[in-house]
């Protein structure tokens, strides 16, 4: 399994700090969170972290890995 951890609008809009998730690779994680309600519009703009590296959708996972998802700051 898989433990993913959402941080900031992804957290406060979807309501899911934590999750496991029986995933190949980071476009599965993916897939679950727009199972969950997330737009695939934000979720296509979020921060991967795996394991504490930066990471893409193409990213491969193995079972206990971490993957931390955050929504892009912005600001003016």
């Amino acid at each position: 399994m898989i433990t993913v951890r959402l941080y900031g609008l992804l957290r406060i809009e979807s309501g899911i700090k934590e999750a496991q998730v029986d995933a190949k690779n980071v476009q599965e994680v993916l897939d679950y969170l727009a199972g969950r309600g997330i737009s695939p519009k934000e979720l296509s703009g979020c921060v991967i972290f795996v394991n504490g590296n930066s990471a893409n959708k193409r990213n491969k996972l193995t079972d206990g890995d971490n993957v931390v998802m955050m929504s892009p700051v912005a600001g003016g």
